[in-house]
């Protein structure tokens, strides 16, 4: 099966890898030159852990390529994948359909035969409507169908979601259009994933609704992470409690700064409109888009808190700037505000992350430091501020941050240390929901 990807993104590179290792022969368009010329060079210009691996077994079996050339592309194509960003429209929360409408005038300019056009960007309701429209107005005599494929991968563990996914839902019109996408992910139902078929509009909603409801419960936990702090309880070991009833789940019940990337943030803003715009105010999903802004421009205030008042004149190390480990995307990341906040406020920032720091400076200010390591970043720091939970910030212990370190005062704003062994080596230590046990 041959298969057009349409964006070099994110969604579009990993599904297309992806599909190219399921054995299809899979075209990439990315109209961005820089962009461009890395992949056919061989770079990838995303980290996601195992893509440069599979990108590149892919590429040598001949299975995946990447053009800029639309006219070449969709030659042959059975399935058309709009995978193009879908950002916050400015001033009204909607989702900017603008990149996903001109990719479909494109194609139905360039389309010679039958193909399935699928929507695999995060689109609001209605969207696929709008695409068989264009599709109609531009080539009436043109046999097409339309489908929704939403994309649910994870930052930082995409390959495994594309690969063993908790299910796959298609959206479509058409018994023709559903064999088409049933055969593209024949591998999946070899494996026993649950394939969900609905109409369009169904499967538009279900990415929107799910993402809500993820954000949900972590601005959920972080407010009880707040009144742990206040009535002496460990927001661990509530989250477990909760988490262990197979109703609710343990996943996405982690107390921190609040959520940010490249979904949440922007799917909840839309989720909100699009029930606004219905007359079906999703009141939860818009108090959990306040509640999360506040959290984020709040977070500086418990590292002025905990340096008494001030920050001016003390370096702060700052560990982790990506919105969670694993990846390099900066999108709503909590360290913006904070970080900033503090640079402000006059303390002299030194920050560290693995992989996020290129895409950090043009967001954050001038004046940070940015270290070689963690290591360089904490030594000589009166302060530590841990902002992303990097498995390598974990390694380091207690003992060695108090030979490092010139003050004493911790901020875990992601729970990495345990607080006992912080304060038995005489850390002024502060993380989210957890109380200090008082014992000798």
């Amino acid at each position: 099966m041959r298969v057009t990807m349409i964006g070099g993104g994110y969604v579009g590179l990993v599904s297309g890898a992806c599909f190219a290792q399921f054995g299809m022969e899979v075209v990439v368009v990315e109209v961005d030159e820089r962009k461009l010329t890395a992949l056919q060079n061989g770079k990838i210009p995303i980290f996601e852990p195992g893509l440069d691996n599979l990108v590149a077994e892919n590429v040598a079996a001949g299975r995946l390529s990447f053009t800029g050339n639309m006219d070449a592309a969709l030659v042959g194509a059975e399935v058309v994948f709009i995978a193009v960003g879908t950002p916050t429209r400015r001033g009204d929360g909607h989702a900017d359909l603008t990149y996903v409408y001109q990719a479909v005038e494109q194609v139905a300019r360039k389309l010679s035969g039958y193909a399935v056009i699928v929507t695999k960007s995060t689109v609001p309701v209605g969207t696929g409507r709008k695409v068989a429209e264009i599709m109609r107005t531009a080539r009436p005599e043109l046999e097409f169908d339309v489908a929704s494929n939403p994309e649910f991968l994870r930052e930082g563990s995409a390959i495994g979601d594309f690969m063993r996914p908790d299910r796959v839902v298609i959206g479509v019109e058409s018994e023709r259009a559903e064999a088409v996408l049933r055969t593209l992910y024949r591998p999946l139902f070899l494996i026993e994933t649950p394939i969900v078929v609905t109409t369009i509009e169904t499967a538009e909603l279900i990415k929107y609704a799910a993402n809500s409801f993820l954000a949900m419960k972590v601005t959920f936990i972080n407010e009880v992470a707040d009144l742990c702090e206040r009535v002496g309880a460990d927001v661990h070991d509530v989250a477990r409690g909760m988490g262990l009833d197979g109703r609710i789940g343990r996943k996405f019940l982690h107390a921190g700064p609040g959520f940010g990337g490249s979904c949440f943030p922007k799917d909840t803003l839309a989720m909100a409109r699009i029930g606004q715009d219905a007359g079906a105010p999703q009141r939860l999903v818009e108090t959990v888009v306040q509640v999360n802004d506040a959290r984020k421009s709040t977070m500086a205030k418990r590292v002025t808190t905990a340096c008494g008042g001030s920050v001016r004149g003390m370096k702060i190390a700052v560990w982790g700037l990506t919105f969670k480990p694993e990846t390099d995307d900066m999108r709503d990341a909590p360290s913006i505000p904070v970080v900033s906040r503090l640079v402000e406020e006059g303390a002299d920032i030194h920050a560290f992350d693995p992989e996020g720091m290129e895409a950090a400076k043009p967001q954050l200010p001038t004046a940070v430091v940015y270290e070689s390591d963690a290591i360089a970043a904490v030594t000589g720091a009166d302060v530590l501020v841990v902002l992303t939970e990097w498995n390598v910030f974990r390694a380091v212990s207690p003992a060695r941050l108090k030979s490092l370190m010139k003050g004493r005062v911790i901020v875990d704003l992601r729970n990495i240390f345990d607080p006992v062994a912080m304060r038995a080596e005489g850390f002024a230590y502060s993380s989210i929901g957890r109380a200090v046990p008082d014992r000798d």
